[in-house]
């Protein structure tokens, strides 16, 4: 038995494949280098899902179907709606998705692509007092997001560096959201609480929820020179170097090196990425003098929390933006597993005490 199910296969799939020695990820025959940078959200949908939901719509027409798709949610729960402003980003996001009726049809897919665009910029508003803006069908999935969110049209390269990481974090293996969304799936809930089921494992720190303290760490740093003391005297600590280290890759997670290139582009704040670069200079230095026996390289939230950072993304809404990537995984995971027709059921050991026998 392996704990964590470890080295486990528990689905054969077409999808994606995490190679962690070599540090490559492969989506549908396609390299992250071919894709990241070069391919965006709706063609990283289409080419997923294509398969699949043969009546979805082809990378040509989905961005009008999605915007249709965004332009339909927001009439439907944002728009004259009391939105749950008590609760933090990723709870109200969440349960702004659990109003999408459950279903497996391209209306319903198309619908849960949408609902992390047009959710995400409406609750941030609304807390801030502001009121929701309304989607523009005519753009892009993630031009729009950020249009919705900032309430001016991004530049080019806003639009392209959120696709970028939208492309980077589509899918990455059997990870813990993916693996939930399919054991839902599999019980042919409906994909609605499949999604459901991810976003709540995304949550978790341990997965979609650690790169906001990355921007915590960087302002505690405050400068270059700040930051291997900084580093050490957290390590004395026992603290985790978030952004550092991760269970699947033994070398540079390359998802990092394609959100930094996208940073680059972006023309972000320079002093925060020679800042960033600093850090993780001297952090990957640090964990190779105290854990030698170790593999800790960058890993794709280092990188994720400076580019969201630059596109006016709040730290706590960062997990909400991994879900507006991720949900064209989790959706093209939860109907391969349909396809499957089986049921995920794992068995367990049981380890506990035995009844005491009468004599």
């Amino acid at each position: 038995m392996s704990d964590g199910l470890e080295n486990v296969v528990a689905a054969h799939t077409v999808l994606s494949e995490v190679d962690g020695q070599a540090g490559r990820l492969i989506v549908c025959g396609r390299s992250l280098d071919e894709l990241a940078g070069h391919t965006g959200f709706e063609e990283m949908a289409a080419l997923m899902l294509a398969g699949f939901v043969p009546e979805l719509p082809g990378p040509k027409e989905l961005p009008t179907a999605l915007g249709a798709a965004r332009v339909s949610l927001y009439e439907a729960v944002v728009s004259g709606a009391r939105l749950p402003a008590e609760l933090g980003p990723v709870e109200a996001v969440r349960a702004l998705t659990a109003l999408i009726p459950d279903g497996e049809d391209a209306g319903t897919l198309l619908k849960l692509l949408a609902a992390p665009a047009v959710f995400t910029p409406a609750v941030l508003r609304v807390a801030k007092g502001l009121s929701p803006i309304a989607p523009d069908p005519s753009l892009t999935q993630a031009a729009d997001t950020l249009r919705m969110l900032g309430g001016n049209a991004p530049t080019q390269e806003q639009a392209r560096a959120l696709d970028t990481y939208l492309v980077t974090v589509a899918d990455h293996g059997l990870n813990a959201s993916t693996f939930a969304a399919r054991v839902v799936a599999s019980t042919r809930a409906g994909l609605a609480s499949a999604v459901l089921a991810g976003i709540s494992a995304l949550k978790g720190p341990l997965h979609g929820g650690a790169p906001g303290p990355v921007i915590e760490m960087l302002d505690a740093i405050g400068a270059p020179e700040n930051a291997r003391p900084w580093l050490e005297e957290a390590l004395d600590r026992g603290d985790r170097l978030m952004g550092f280290g991760h269970r699947i890759y033994r070398v540079r997670d390359p998802r990092a090196d394609a959100l930094k290139a996208a940073i680059r582009k972006l023309g972000a704040d320079t002093g925060r990425l020679a800042l960033a670069e600093a850090v993780e200079q001297a952090a990957l230095a640090i964990l190779r003098e105290r854990k030698p026996g170790r593999t800790l390289e960058t890993n794709v939230e280092f990188y994720t929390a400076l580019l969201l950072e630059a596109l006016g993304f709040p730290p706590e809404a960062f997990t909400c933006v991994f879900a507006l990537g991720r949900t064209t995984g989790w959706l093209a995971h939860a109907h391969e597993q349909i396809a499957g027709g089986k049921l995920i059921r794992p068995q367990s050991v049981y380890v506990g005490p035995r009844p005491q026998q009468a004599a």
